[in-house]
């Protein structure tokens, strides 16, 4: 089943969430109003590092219009928060120590009053030494940030003698490659509406990846039971992990709980710009060698993440990038280390790929090089060196065995795309004087889950409701991926029910079940897993209720469309008779018929935190075309072949594919904050460039496979970030391809591309090529 915009199938279905999106009908929660509704607005420093001497709030507070004006002295509890490690300020006490710290807060009537109180709080700053650049904050030297320095991790993997190793390579790469601090750029900025009851409750409608882990900070800030605290998501706004930590809900929480009146915060995108969390700049330098017929012999790795001011999950980040640095190869010798550093620079932390966006792109870039040195086919080296199904992880953990590396690597270079590359005259022929095509590929196996020694709950219940209606109801988010449509599909085909028989019920922290984070690509496996396991248990309740009703074995019925079936001893008929609707069944039983179970995420039998137990694999072949007089690339096809385990939804899996390889262009090509003296000098999509349709114009072929081995019984994996994951190395070799510039640094640089490749243009022209 090859997938694509033109794909039709018979599971492709109407994304039950789809027309009241594209229709406009279903409402961000920034949209959202309440009677005696106040805005919030927050003062952040202009400061990267500064000491605060003073802050004097008297005249805003006296402003007419304004109900509270906060600083961290109206904190009643932890006045810090942070998923992991809880050591960014809510309000800063004595000390900013980037230019989005939050100092103080205020509620007004209108937003034109928040923003005039906000610009009456005097502040008084005394400057500080400024840390930007992420290996001089390691130094001696550098301004300590914390008071346990500017270290925020250290993580790394060793085997064997690295430097003998080196002793004994015929050919060793040593290179370093630059990524670029990338942003979310959801639709739905950072924003929500705070509702204080009057029963001392406080309900939050804010996008989030986890409901139960805001509901546990936010009770820990404001000193309250986290039963105090009701949590409803987004269903819309798109999040990529920059929603997953808090962002203004600390502060509408605050303020609606000492105004007792609704609170409505919504960043602007330049307060969603300086305040938000980026992808994590990373500098990766590599040493890789290998012997005379290629076979990978040691592997050096060291990697400087700059997490920025706070920690959120920069530990966790890093320790994903040491895991993929070392990837889907076999080596003798390895020495990985990684330090995650403190910056003055914007907040870094969590974004689609975790990490393994840099990693991938530099360690892919690494056996091109060594092809190059060995004069061999770069895919040739990859499988020379690529792990046998039976062989364990990156960190040597035992994971679950599948064959997805070798299927991948099969159908991507059985691709009409790839059968492309090997065909110059073909390719030539379409190369105009001053264009050039290039073919690339890339390679990766990508985690799933949390890994080991983090807590990974999974779960969920299913209910035959008092008016009949199945619910399933699930501790996720939806934002945007498709979660619901998904879920939806599961119980069709796995119960038999008929979508008018479903409600799906997520997102509420008063009426769902712990699930886990919906981060790491694991809602989609956690939820297909839940219903297998929720499978028996539901039908031994419901169908043994309907079996005492209809004076029948239970053995001899089955969930269908709209009801309750008879097992048919012969073949089943065309339209088979159903012999009791839901609704009369919910009837009959008297009260809700409910099944649930909890479990945890699959990890690896291991002591290494973070190591995976579960990867998709991906193989992905893309082709570019190089403009030698401006320098500008274009990404003109894409091929990604998919190790995942079972589709579950055709439109889904497309779209995570399509949308996770938008977001990889924009990192290859041309998305970066640019920062100077911990200022951004990128502050509006004015001249922060998201690539747009214009961009994604090109063929987007995938190929999922399927197939798992027989005794797994894991489910479908997580594809929701291996789509972005892959794309960079592609395009960075298909560049090369086309002009012979090896890249180092992205976002690409079109000068430097441009003066590199026209030297070449310019040869071929004078020789008459």
């Amino acid at each position: 089943m090859l997938l694509n915009k033109k794909g039709s199938g018979a599971r492709w279905r109407v994304r039950p969430d789809g027309p009241d999106k594209v229709t406009g009908k279903l409402a961000y929660l920034t949209d959202m109003t309440a009677p005696d509704m106040l805005i919030g607005r927050v003062l952040r420093s202009p400061h990267a590092h500064a000491r605060i001497t003073a802050i004097r709030t008297e005249h805003a507070a006296a402003l007419d219009g304004v109900h509270a004006v906060i600083t961290h002295k109206d904190v009643p509890g932890l006045n810090r928060f942070g998923i992991a490690h809880p050591d960014q300020p809510v309000l800063c006490e004595d000390r900013v120590r980037y230019v989005g710290d939050a100092v103080a807060a205020v509620a007004a009537d209108t937003l034109e009053i928040a923003e005039h109180a906000l610009r009456l709080i005097e502040v008084d700053y005394e400057p500080l030494p400024i840390v930007e650049d992420a290996e001089y904050a390691l130094s001696d030297e550098a301004p300590q940030l914390h008071p346990q320095g500017n270290l925020l991790h250290r993580n790394g993997f060793q085997r064997g003698d690295i430097a003998a190793g080196f002793d004994s390579c015929a050919h060793v790469v040593e290179e370093t490659y630059y990524t670029p601090r990338q942003m979310h750029t959801y639709m739905e900025t950072e924003g929500g509406l705070f509702i204080p009851g009057e029963d001392g409750r406080l309900t939050v409608y804010s996008p989030t990846q986890h409901g139960f882990m805001d509901r546990m900070q936010l009770a820990r800030i404001l000193a309250i039971p986290q039963s105090e605290i009701r949590i409803v998501s987004s269903p819309i706004g798109g999040s990529f992990g920059g929603k997953d930590e808090l962002n203004v809900q600390p502060y509408g929480a605050l303020l609606a709980r000492i105004t007792k009146r609704p609170v409505k915060l919504h960043n602007s995108r330049w307060e969603s710009v300086r305040a938000g969390l980026k992808r994590h700049p990373m500098k990766i330098t590599m040493k890789t060698g290998v012997d005379d017929s290629g076979r990978l012999i040691a592997h050096q790795v060291r990697i400087i993440a700059d997490t920025g001011p706070y920690a959120t999950l920069g530990a966790e980040v890093l320790n994903f990038a040491v895991e993929h640095v070392i990837g889907p190869y076999r080596y003798e010798h390895l020495d990985v280390e990684g330090f995650s550093v403190y910056t003055n620079n914007g907040m870094s932390g969590e974004f689609r790929g975790f990490g393994g966006n840099q990693a991938i792109f530099a360690l892919e870039g690494q056996f091109d090089r060594l092809a190059e040195k060995l004069g061999m086919d770069p895919w040739e080296l990859r499988l020379r060196n690529m792990r046998r199904s039976d062989d364990p992880g990156p960190f040597d953990q035992p994971i679950a065995l599948t064959e997805g590396a070798k299927q991948v690597s099969a159908a991507m270079t059985s691709s009409p795309l790839w059968h492309e590359r090997s065909n110059p005259a073909a390719k030539a022929a379409q190369d105009e004087p001053w264009i050039r095509t290039g073919i690339g590929a890339a390679f990766t196996m990508h985690g799933a889950g949390l890994g080991f020694g983090i807590p990974d709950p999974a779960g969920g219940r299913l209910t035959l409701a008092a008016d009949g209606k199945i619910e399933a109801v699930f501790g996720y988010e939806e934002f945007g991926q498709g979660l619901i449509a998904s879920l939806e599909q599961m119980l069709i085909e796995q119960f038999g029910f008929a979508s008018g028989d479903i409600r799906i019920v997520i997102g509420d922290t008063d009426i769902v079940p712990e699930s886990g984070s919906t981060t790491a690509s694991r809602a989609t496996s956690m939820m297909w897993k839940s219903l297998q396991n929720l499978r028996p248990l539901f039908e031994d309740a419901v169908l043994g209720k309907a079996a005492d009703i209809l004076q029948l074995p239970a053995s001899r019925l089955r969930f269908g469309e709209g009801g309750v079936y008879a097992i048919e001893a012969s073949p089943e008929p065309d339209n088979p008779k159903c012999l009791m609707t839901y609704p009369a069944l919910a009837a009959a039983c008297g009260e809700p018929v409910t099944s649930s179970t909890q479990f945890h995420f699959p990890t690896s039998d291991t002591q290494k935190v973070g190591a995976h137990f579960l990867y998709t694999y991906s193989a992905v072949a893309v082709k570019v075309e190089v403009n030698q007089l401006t320098g500008r690339v274009r990404v003109l096809h894409q091929y990604h072949a998919v190790a995942a385990g079972p589709v579950i939804n055709p439109q889904g899996f497309l779209g995570q594919i399509e949308g996770g390889s938008s977001m990889a262009i924009g990192f290859a090509l041309t998305e970066d904050a640019v920062m100077s003296g911990g200022q951004y000098l990128t502050k509006n999509l004015d001249t922060y460039l998201v690539p747009t349709i214009a961009e994604h114009r090109g063929t987007i072929d995938v190929q999922p496979i399927e197939e798992l081995p027989e005794e797994d019984n894991y489910g479908p994996r997580g594809i929701g970030e291996v789509g972005s994951v892959t794309l960079a190395p592609a395009i960075a070799a298909a560049i090369y391809d086309a002009v012979g510039v090896r890249v180092t640094k992205l976002p690409i640089d079109s000068e430097l591309l441009l003066a590199q490749s026209f030297d070449s243009f310019l040869d071929k022209a004078v020789s008459g090529e």
